[in-house]
């Protein structure tokens, strides 16, 4: 009945897993201000082209698709 006394393991998985990944947040080479500015507009601009694109795809798609069903 040893089993029943012991404290879960889980309890010291979870303070271990912050432990580490606090050690690991440590040695993060985090960017610049410039940087992240900088690669932000870059996700911006990279999404917005995106956004033409697919709409672009859609509508020919769309206008394909009413040519072929005869709407």
């Amino acid at each position: 009945m040893a089993g029943k006394d012991e404290k879960p393991k889980r309890e010291g998985a979870i303070k271990r897993f912050f432990r580490e990944t606090s050690g690991e947040l440590r040695r993060v080479s985090w960017p610049t201000w410039p940087e992240a500015r900088r690669l932000t507009f870059v996700v911006i601009v990279v999404l917005v082209a995106m956004a033409i694109f697919l709409w672009i795809v859609d509508l020919g798609a769309s206008k394909l698709l009413a040519l072929l069903v005869g709407v």
